[in-house]
């Protein structure tokens, strides 16, 4: 029995492209897959993702770029990140195409221009690029700060103020939304979407479930109770005796911790065991964790994400987003095992 599993189903991401083209109209959807396809693996996904209509795929790095381009040789491939040295040369090579985030253009390689209407991050002011020779400019993107907040009034000064510049570069791709603004925004479309977070089936809205926008998550996690205990009234399990027992109370141990990316703040949050909702007790350690048992024995599965436990009920739990909570599981076969199905 291994410690945890990994489960990537690329049924379900090829659905939720299906989705996110659904809402796109006529806008090709361009499939984010850096940082390793957000945690679920670049390389699968890109494949679904392109097998269920996605147009493009785009990146952060040179590096994961070119390691897309030896798999798929046909789909634009889109670097969103700032170029460090040899970068060009190596771009130009795989078939690439880069992102000037000011004035001056890499040289010989198909070139997006950011411009930064209120991200306030990477890119050239609006007056910046309308300096730019536009014969060498085959798109135009901007990022949006705020589409997934109910207030829409940044999005539209945003939107204002990019096709402004957009306007002066006829021909080129136009492409400023996220998966939030791919959802709500129909006029935020244009030629274009780029899509993360929705492409894995994770709520890029906070406090929605990511059925709410007909997404379905494409990873669960999963393990087992290794060892179960029973501890009697005030005694206590894990470092600093942050849950102290107020009656005879099994637990379960779990040989998952933060060394795995079950972060240390998850203390209080929900995993399912043998099919029941038990909350983390203690304190979560590098390898472990304790969770109330219920009826359940040793050897009990264990889900920390999937059979109704969210993403986004962890990322809620510690104060941040789903993003992070996905991205931070670590992934390798000296601990966790990773399996892709298909349905």
């Amino acid at each position: 029995m291994t410690r945890s599993l990994l489960t990537i189903d690329l049924a379900a991401l090829r659905r939720n492209v299906e989705r996110l083209r659904e809402a796109a109209g006529s806008a090709e959807v361009w499939a984010v897959v850096k940082a390793d396809g957000y945690g679920h693996g670049a390389l699968d996904c890109a494949r679904a993702a392109l097998a269920a209509g996605a147009r493009g795929l785009c990146v952060a790095t040179v590096g994961e770029g070119a390691a897309l381009r030896d798999a798929f040789r046909e789909p634009r491939i889109l670097v969103m990140g700032p170029l460090a040295h040899g970068d060009v040369e190596r771009a130009l090579g795989a078939g690439l195409e880069v992102v000037a985030v000011d004035p001056v253009l890499p040289p010989g390689v198909p070139v997006h221009v950011k411009v930064d209407t209120g991200m306030g991050r990477f890119g050239m002011s609006p007056e910046e690029a309308l300096a730019l020779p536009g014969d060498r400019v085959v798109g135009i993107m901007s990022h949006l700060a705020t589409a997934d907040e109910d207030d829409e009034g940044f999005v539209r000064e945003q939107l204002e103020r990019f096709r402004t510049v957009a306007d002066a570069f006829p021909g080129a791709v136009r492409h400023v939304a996220n998966s939030a603004a791919t959802l709500r925004f129909p006029d935020a479309r244009f030629e274009a979407v780029r899509c993360g977070i929705a492409v894995y089936g994770l709520s890029p809205f906070p406090g929605r479930r990511p059925s709410d926008d007909g997404l379905e998550p494409v990873l669960s996690w999963r393990s087992h109770v290794a060892v179960e205990k029973t501890l009697s009234a005030d005694e206590s399990t894990g470092y600093g005796r942050r849950f102290v027992a107020e009656r005879k109370t099994r637990i379960g141990l779990v040989p998952v911790g933060y060394g795995d990316g079950f972060r240390r703040g998850l203390t209080g949050t929900e995993v399912s065991v043998d099919g029941e909702r038990r909350r983390v007790l203690g304190t979560v350690s590098m390898d472990s964790f304790a969770v109330e048992l219920g009826d359940a024995r040793a050897g009990a599965p264990v889900a920390l994400i999937g059979d109704g436990i969210l993403a986004e009920e962890h990322a809620s739990r510690l104060g941040t987003i789903n993003y992070e909570v996905v991205c931070g599981i670590r992934c390798g076969p000296e601990r966790t095992k990773r399996r892709v199905v298909d349905g």
